[in-house]
């Protein structure tokens, strides 16, 4: 990341493990950075989600590298390899942290699924990530809100206010039906930006 930012006041980071990078979180990361006021968004793909042990994500670099070309053309936009290049598991605590090292003074808004967020409280040390940063929970039209309403129940008004909730149609694309279109030899086209859709040709990704 580059630090002639540091005089930014709202930063996002939108996590994800970007298997692929598609439409869906190009939208949700440009709603948040209206709708809060983000001088920019940081684009951070997990590096080995601690989560999900027996979940089988695609090399590192490969979505780190689908990432930088999917936000090249948005000058609020840009990623960041702290999660691929950091060894171990990737805990968000950690990133939020090291972010907020880079940026001193900073409010950061950390921009991620309403799915993901049913899990926090697995999350490493999740009380202090919610009084270090705010949440934007994204959810599909439909989703059923009350779900993560109830498992947020318990927290703290204090920490409760920290999380915002935030409707996007495009979610209703999703990473998994992508790989399992190419693997189908179906087309993504409208998907997700031209330049990871050749990505994924180019290098066979989801072929196998």
């Amino acid at each position: 990341m580059n630090k002639e930012h540091k005089t930014e006041r709202r930063l996002g980071i939108m996590g994800g493990t970007f298997d692929p990078i598609h439409y869906g979180h190009l939208v949700t990361a440009e709603g948040a950075r209206y709708s809060f006021g983000l001088d920019r968004v940081i684009f951070v793909p997990s590096g080995r989600p601690p989560h999900k042990p027996g979940y089988i994500v695609s090399d590192p670099l490969d979505r780190y590298k689908m990432t930088c070309l999917a936000v090249a053309s948005n000058p609020f936009f840009c990623a960041s390899a702290i999660e691929v290049e950091r060894p171990g598991p990737s805990f968000t605590i950690d990133t939020v942290r090291a972010v907020m090292q880079l940026y001193p003074g900073v409010k950061i808004y950390f921009i991620t699924g309403a799915d993901a967020l049913l899990e926090i409280f697995k999350w490493k040390d999740f009380d202090i990530l919610l009084t270090i940063c705010s949440f934007v929970a994204a959810t599909r039209p439909g989703y059923r809100l009350f779900e993560l309403r109830e498992k947020t129940a318990s927290l703290p008004s204090g920490l409760k206010q920290n999380i915002s909730y935030m409707e996007v149609p495009a979610l209703a694309i999703s990473s998994t039906e992508i790989r399992q279109r190419v693997h189908g030899g179906r087309p993504i086209k409208y998907l997700l930006p031209e330049s990871v859709e050749d990505y994924i040709k180019n290098n066979k990704l989801y072929s196998k």
